[in-house]
């Protein structure tokens, strides 16, 4: 059979009490968007056989696929298995492998074996056990009446790698497509500007789709790709980005499928062989925080100056005193000259800087709104000044987040220019 179509079910009281994060649905998801299979529903369930069976009833009305996750335990409140069972009409029955392998867990250590444990060996009659390395509870796949039923455990740890090792490979034989996906990282564009500028692109583009997705400091374009093929998806994609690169929203591209733009500073860096200094006024060593979270960054990453204070920008930095009283601490000069000082006192190529108003209230000294900051970049050959306005409705936190994220951009766009 082929699968085109899927719901995630998830079994465990403590989701519904918000005791536990239920991180299983974003994996499953993924890993299903990446198998060409879409999924139309996901839902929650408490440890409640009746609840529980209707919930199977109703996706199986409309899904190709099953996924339950939790519920596979030795307890009493474990009831995953047997209600599949009796929603699909099917027996229990005891696989002795199972229990056999269940047995030699505890074991590897050094502990008997409970008796409620044998449950786990309890499986419906005419599925397929999937082994569990991390745990006791296995698996199971199904197939029955023009359906696929795959039953997993709840811990992320035990369900991540049956998932990529026993039922990844099942399904992609079932699936006749796959689903090839990149994000374009932005930032410096809001995503109802961008909407603005390609708003024909997204809504003609059918496959390859092009969709927008606003994150704290950034925004994502996603662009996927339905195909036959790995070779044909990456090809409808890079046809979609090269457009995107060639509008006005090119120029506030900093990366694709970026993980951390603080690892993509860290090995430019690297890659060109230059060393980088920091100087901080209002996000408090938020930037030096990041990119030494990065092993290895040191290799590329001198140090840098907190300097909160006036006193300090001046006695750490060098920043002139008639700069700060004539300009403030918030503005391009200081920007400029911290970075500056900070590149000097460390002997490094390259320094950035990063002074502003993050509230809550504005401090009467500088003068300025909150959600101004100011950023410096200072070379052996160049030292220029960028200005960032920040929403002042936002709290302090988004604002430092979003300085810091600007920050880093810039770093990267100059070594990416030189």
């Amino acid at each position: 059979m082929k699968i085109k179509n899927a719901e995630i079910l998830c079994v465990g009281t403590e989701l519904l009490l918000g005791e536990v994060i239920n991180t299983n649905v974003a994996y499953l998801g993924r890993a299903l968007a990446r198998l060409g299979i879409s999924v139309y529903h996901t839902s929650v369930v408490g440890d409640n056989s009746d609840r529980l069976s209707i919930a199977i009833k109703g996706a199986l009305e409309h899904a190709d696929l099953l996924i339950l996750t939790g519920g596979l335990g030795p307890t009493y409140d474990d009831l995953t298995k047997e209600t599949v069972a009796s929603a699909l009409g099917l027996p229990m029955v005891r696989d002795e492998k199972i229990l056999s392998e269940i047995e030699g867990y505890f074991t590897s250590i050094g502990l008997p074996m409970p008796e409620n444990n044998a449950k786990q060996a309890d499986i419906p009659e005419g599925a397929i056990a999937l082994p569990n390395k991390l745990g006791t509870a296995p698996g199971i796949f199904i197939e029955h009446n023009g359906h696929v039923v795959v039953l997993l455990p709840g811990p992320p740890a035990e369900l991540h790698p049956m998932f990529d090792e026993s039922v990844f490979p099942r399904l992609r034989e079932m699936s006749d497509k796959i689903l090839v996906s990149h994000n374009i990282h932005i930032m410096g564009m809001g995503e109802s500007a961008i909407e603005e500028v390609l708003f024909d692109l997204m809504k003609n583009s059918q496959n390859p789709t092009l969709a927008p997705y606003a994150k704290e400091s950034e925004v994502r374009l996603r662009v996927s790709a339905l195909a036959r093929s790995e070779e044909e998806g990456e090809k409808m994609c890079s046809e979609m980005i090269e457009k995107v690169k060639n509008s006005p929203v090119g120029k506030h591209i900093y990366a694709l499928d970026a993980e951390r733009i603080e690892k993509l500073v860290v090995a430019k860096l690297k890659e060109k062989g230059l060393t980088l200094a920091v100087a901080e006024s209002c996000t408090g060593g938020y930037i030096g925080k990041l990119l030494t979270d990065i092993p290895g960054a040191s290799a590329a990453f001198a140090g840098g100056f907190i300097t909160y204070s006036n006193e300090a920008k001046i006695n750490l930095l060098g920043v002139s005193p008639e700069t700060l009283q004539k300009h403030s601490a918030v503005s391009p000069e200081t920007a400029m000259e911290m970075a500056r000082g900070a590149r000097e006192r460390l002997g490094t190529d390259l320094a950035a800087s990063v002074t502003g108003e993050a509230g809550p209230n504005p401090d009467p000294q500088t003068g300025k709104p909150v959600g101004t900051v100011f950023l410096g970049i200072s070379s052996a050959q160049e030292t220029y000044s960028v200005q960032v306005k920040i929403p002042p409705q936002r709290n302090r936190d988004y604002i430092r987040n979003v300085a810091t994220n600007r920050a880093l951009r810039e770093i990267l766009i100059f070594l990416n220019e030189i």
